[in-house]
């Protein structure tokens, strides 16, 4: 790795394509949580709870998905990722918000990725446990920085690599499904049809699958981190598009496929990632192995994503003014690399914290879900915005705005109702993140000489630190448990 800081690299950003833009996108969403599905839905709910569940996160994450598409159209000149749409919208500090929680979201994603990988070999090593044991830790450490400096060799390098990937990984989960399709028992699958009163209301029963699905739906706003590497602007958003409606077809068809083999109640207890126990119980032992080859290839590659927009994300805002000027700096290979160092520190510490933990995997799947809706939230805000007040919409006819109006004001709603969804817990948790965070963001402002906050800006930055507190005294006095 080159770690010379060079503020003007030599390197000029390499130029994506549609496809390697929809590779990002899709490999950014395909990684460990489609192996999970099975058993998450499982837990929570029947066939019909399953398809009211996709319908509702796939008609929400659609309208996400069209968001993105919109913005990258009518908002040409911001293209420094997600964050910039809030900081468009509402101003410097709801920006500054928004990139260090999706930053924040990236890492706790990653570090459940580690998880993922290590409790997937504990099939195999008893050593790793649920991938959350001293053995596992160490074998994710070396992970961690093996991709840091494969990273840091350049994003072009990365993210051809990571379009390889995503073709070697999509394989298998389609396999699982072919198969699935193949020995489909109808009786089974009508008998696991109905909602279950043990698993509470049909609504319950939904509303608990929705922090699984929007996990496994993370990473749609792919493109839009990338859209400077874009060869044209409106590649963005065909991108995330065509990425997404791949990935839902995907997710909903291992999901519903395996209630067509095994019972409900056996697929909930299935050890995670419970995609192996379901394809193994069809096709016999092989089939664990598979799936587990499957599994490690594919969080690979997610991991892969995650780490550049990781870097990325934290990288623009720094460029922007709205966090400290040591994030900016580039390496001779074009890496963001002080953002790739301290996103790498900050998965380590994470993977040190799951030993305290005493369900490591769900709970940095729930964080990671918790901290990313505040970046979507405050992006389909801000296309509400603009949709309303006829920004960026000059010449366009009056109907396409109504109709993005209303598409931003479903993708708005619907991210409300993710954050009732995720629950009280995680978002204190996620505050406990923030609050330190923001020190930041003082930083960026003192070195520009720039005024700390405005009135409303005091008051959002207040309402955190004030949450914050709440969320480490129900830490200390055990009412919010790890």
């Amino acid at each position: 790795m080159t770690t010379t800081q060079d503020p003007a690299p030599t390197a000029a950003p390499a130029k994506m394509s549609v496809p390697t833009l929809t590779a990002m996108v899709v490999g950014s969403m395909v990684g460990a949580g489609v192996f999970s599905l099975p058993a998450r839905f499982g837990v929570a709910t029947g066939v019909l709870g399953a398809l009211i569940g996709w319908a509702v996160a796939g008609a929400g994450m659609l309208m996400l998905a069209f968001v993105f598409q919109n913005l990258a159209v009518r908002k040409p000149d911001l293209d420094s990722g997600v964050f910039i749409y809030a900081k468009a919208g509402f101003g410097d500090y709801a920006g500054f918000t928004s990139a260090i929680g999706f930053w924040a979201s990236t890492v706790a994603g990653n570090a459940f990725y580690w998880v993922f990988i290590t409790a997937t070999l504990g099939a195999f090593v008893t050593d790793f446990g649920d991938g959350d044991t001293l053995p596992a830790v160490a074998v994710s450490t070396v992970g961690v920085w093996l991709f840091h400096f494969l990273v840091a060799r350049g994003v072009r390098d990365a993210a051809v690599i990571n379009r390889i990937v995503t073709v070697f990984k999509i394989l298998p989960i389609l396999t699982f499904v072919v198969v699935l399709l193949v020995a489909f028992d109808a009786q089974v699958f009508a008998d696991n049809f109905f909602a279950y009163d043990d698993l509470g209301t049909l609504s319950e029963q939904v509303r608990n699958t929705m922090i699984i699905t929007t996990f496994v739906f993370l990473g749609i706003e792919g493109a839009s981190v990338y859209s400077r590497y874009a060869r044209r602007r409106e590649d963005v958003g065909r991108a995330t598009v065509l990425g997404f409606l791949s990935v839902l077809s995907i997710f909903a068809l291992v999901t519903l496929s395996s209630y067509g083999v095994l019972p409900r109640a056996t697929i909930a207890e299935e050890r995670q990632p419970s995609m192996t126990g379901v394809f193994e119980s069809v096709v016999g032992a092989w089939g664990a192995t598979f799936i587990s080859v499957a599994v490690v290839v594919s969080v690979l590659g997610a991991y892969l994503a995650w780490t550049l927009m990781a870097a990325e994300v934290m990288y623009q805002p720094a460029r922007n003014d709205d966090l400290p000027e040591l994030l900016g700096r580039e390496n001779r290979a074009g890496t963001p690399i002080t953002a790739l160092v301290v996103t790498s520190i900050a998965v380590q510490a994470l993977l040190v914290v799951t030993l305290f933990v005493s369900d490591a995997l769900n709970f940095m799947l729930d964080l990671c879900t918790s901290l990313a809706l505040i970046p979507y939230f405050l992006a389909a805000a801000y296309a509400l915005k603009i949709a309303l007040t006829g920004e960026g919409y000059e010449g366009v006819e009056p109907r396409v705005q109504r109709r993005h109006a209303v598409v931003a004001g479903v993708a708005t709603g619907y991210t409300l109702f993710l954050f009732v969804a995720a629950g009280l817990e995680f978002l204190l948790l996620s505050t406990v993140i923030l609050a330190p965070l923001t020190l930041l963001y003082v930083k960026a402002r003192s070195e520009h000489g720039r005024r700390l906050f405005t009135p409303t800006e005091a008051v959002l930055c207040a309402v955190i630190v004030a949450a914050a507190a709440i969320g480490v005294l129900g830490l200390a006095t055990g009412r919010i448990a790890l």
